[in-house]
């Protein structure tokens, strides 16, 4: 492998429970120093881009808000590029700046959006708020997933993620929805447009052996596994094969040569 930039996930490679892990600002810094380029493909629905950069902040690494791509920030130009429509935002109320310029409907309207938005919700994505949706879907309007991933791993364990709840409106709905996160290809190839390198030179360093590696693969990335975050071992048992596992983002500067 010749590898000369990285696509780098954020929950479960360079935090968790939203603590640094072990080696992740020492990659970070290290890259910095060696001006190699990366950026930050992240599905996380629960923080806008600027919360995640104040994070890394306090972790003692200091990037620009333009080095992280998350499905809000992806959906948001998708949806400009459509003419600013309407929307029903079913979603974590810390990303609504993230649509700061965008209409959106009242929570308790069942109709009246063009696109229905959907993404995590912690412990507030309640039967409620997916009626809502559902009425609004019922209603005419269009679906957008903010990724598609299963799970992810939060500080209390594995939880289900916006994928989950996307195809269960569209069971519901009969609706297929357009997704702006992972493992949508458009998603990964925004990050090698951004870094401006062949895909072969860039290698995707993520938790999630389906929507990081897999996905990351059919794209032409290189796929590293990393066995933090949601890793288990069974995942190597997978039809996925890596292209590398490693411990942890720590092991990710061995790469380069």
């Amino acid at each position: 492998m010749t590898i000369r930039a990285f696509l780098l996930d954020f929950d479960g490679v360079i935090a968790t429970a939203g603590r640094p892990i072990p080696g992740a600002i020492a990659t970070l810094q290290a890259l910095q120093r060696d001006a190699v380029p990366f950026r930050i493909l992240t599905n996380t629905t629960l923080h806008p881009r600027g919360a995640l950069t104040e994070a890394l902040a306090r972790f003692g690494v200091e990037v620009s808000p333009d080095q992280f791509i998350t499905p809000a920030s992806a959906a948001r130009q998708l949806l400009l590029s459509s003419g600013r429509p309407r929307l029903a935002l079913v979603a974590a109320p810390a990303i609504v700046s993230e649509f700061a310029d965008l209409e959106l409907v009242p929570d308790d309207a069942d109709e009246g959006a063009d696109y229905v938005v959907v993404g995590d919700m912690g412990d507030d994505l309640t039967p409620r708020a997916l009626n809502r949706a559902f009425r609004q879907l019922h209603s005419g309007a269009g679906l957008i997933g903010l990724g598609l991933s299963r799970y992810w791993q939060a500080p209390d364990g594995l939880r289900l993620d916006a994928g989950a709840f996307v195809k269960a409106l569209e069971f519901a709905s009969g609706k297929s929805a357009t997704i702006v996160g992972k493992p949508s290809p458009t998603f990964f190839q925004t990050g090698i447009e951004q870094l401006g390198l062949d895909p072969a030179e860039i290698a995707m360093v993520g938790d999630d052996v389906v929507s990081d590696i897999g996905a990351g693969q059919l794209v032409g990335l290189v796929g590293v596994l990393v066995r933090t975050g949601k890793f288990r071992p069974g995942d190597l048992q997978r039809s996925v094969v890596p292209d590398a596992v490693v411990d942890s983002i720590a092991d990710i500067p061995a790469l380069l040569g």
